[in-house]
This record gives C-alpha cells, sequence and structure tokens, in this order.
C-alpha cells in the first residue's frame, strides 16, 4: 500500500508566527505517527520561516517510521542532511523565495549537479528522490543520475482534477509508467487532498509514497489530527 508521509512545516508556520513553542513541532510529530502516518516530512528552507534546522535535528530521534527531508541542496542543506542521515532525502529546486514548491527539476540541465548530489546521499546511506514534473525527458534523466525514486510535482493534476480527471491524470499515470520501466521508484506530492488523492492512487496504484502537508493540516483543524489522517490514509487503499 502506498506510504502517507505528513509534511509539519504548517506547525511550524503556526507556532513561528507567535514565537515560543506553540504549537509545540516535535509534539506534532510523535503525534501524526501514534495516528498512523507512515512517516514524517520536513522542507527547511534557508529563511527558517516554517520548519527550522534546530528542528530537524530535535526530530529526528523521535521518528519511529520514516523521516524524509525535502529541499533545495544548497550546502547547508546538505551538510544537514548529512549530520541527521534521514531515511529519504527529496531534493527540491525551489527558489530561496519561493512560497511552495512550483516545478520540477530540468534533470537534463543539472544532470551532472545531480548526479554528484546523489551519489553523496547515496554513499551516506541515505535514499534519494528528485522533484520532477510529468515529462518524459526529465524522468529519463533523472534515472541517469543515481537516484533510487522520483516524486512526481502533482499540482498541475491537482488544479485540473475538478475540471476532467481522466485527462488531468493521465500524464502522471504515463509518466509512473516509464519511471517503473527504468528502474525509479515513485513517490507523488503536491496539493493532494482528500478529493483527488483516491484517484490518483487508483490509477497508479505502484505510487510507494505520498507526501501532504497544506491540505491534511487545514482539514485537521476541522476534522481533527488523527481523524483527518485515518481519513487520507483510507484514500490509499484499493
Amino acid at each position: 500500500m502506498t506510504k502517507l508521509s505528513v509534511n509539519i512545516n504548517k506547525i511550524a508556520t503556526l507556532r513561528n508566527a507567535r514565537g515560543g513553542n506553540i504549537p509545540n513541532v516535535l509534539n506534532a510529530a510523535i503525534n501524526c505517527q501514534v495516528y498512523g502516518a507512515d512517516g514524517i516530512t520536513v522542507h527547511p528552507r534557508p529563511d527558517e520561516r516554517h520548519i527550522r534546522y534546530r528542528d530537524v535535528l530535535e526530530i529526528k530521534p523521535i521518528i519511529k517510521t520514516e523521516f524524509n527531508i525535502e529541499g533545495n541542496p544548497s550546502d547547508s542543506f546538505i551538510d544537514l542532511v548529512l549530520s541527521v542521515k534521514p531515511h529519504q532525502v527529496t531534493l527540491v529546486p525551489d527558489k530561496h523565495d519561493a512560497i511552495t514548491s512550483n516545478a520540477g527539476w530540468d534533470t537534463k540541465k543539472h544532470m551532472s549537479f545531480l548526479t554528484d548530489i546523489v551519489t553523496t546521499f547515496k554513499n551516506a546511506g541515505i535514499r534519494t528522490s528528485i522533484f520532477v514534473d510529468a515529462e518524459t525527458v526529465n524522468i529519463e534523466n533523472a534515472a541517469l543520475t543515481g537516484t533510487n525514486r522520483i516524486e512526481l510535482y502533482t499540482e498541475p493534476y491537482a488544479s485540473s482534477f475538478n475540471e476532467n480527471a481522466a485527462k488531468a491524470v493521465a500524464p502522471f499515470v504515463r509518466a509512473a509508467i516509464i519511471a517503473r520501466e527504468v528502474g525509479l521508484g515513485v513517490n507523488a506530492g503536491h496539493d493532494l487532498n482528500l478529493d483527488n488523492l483516491g484517484y490518483l492512487i487508483k490509477n497508479i496504484p505502484w505510487l510507494l509514497e505520498v507526501s501532504i502537508g497544506h491540505a491534511l493540516i487545514s482539514d485537521a483543524l476541522y476534522l481533527g489530527l488523527e481523524n483527518t489522517i485515518q481519513m487520507y490514509k483510507s484514500q490509499l487503499i484499493l
């Protein structure tokens, strides 16, 4: 079954808005795991506007499931990941001032850079995943870097889902098939929610992992965190 990794960045955003330690990010990570999450995702950015580097260091010891750190592989990010040694690192081509991730890698253009980074992390025993869109060329070139997995950037799917679900999912199904053919594991993430997640899983049942933050944490405000995690988990069952 596809695993659910809960991105807790939004918990940190709320904490940082007021200062102090409410809500407590560590407790949130612990509770997400207790409530059924298969993993915890964090995405530290250089300005630390949500998850801070210190948070990442403090979260690692309490992880009982899987820890995924995603972000742009700057020197400071690489040093952080190598010191923490999470189960997985997801490479995302964020600009420093990006509100949220809004594009995948051009893996052909950045082939040499990505290959070096992937090699560094794999030599440290860390599974690697490269954030890409659904274009064939980027998936095929991702495979050449030696990465273990790709994460499909699913915002285009989510934004078109209500218009025409079959049309919206089609390029992602093709992309996932290509990834499987070239030996890559497939993750997915961005703008997935209770409306569109189940349909994605139905069409790509071999997805290994989905990483969901904004929608899940927002739903939890109304539905409760435990209930929300279980509702998302139910969408992963075929």
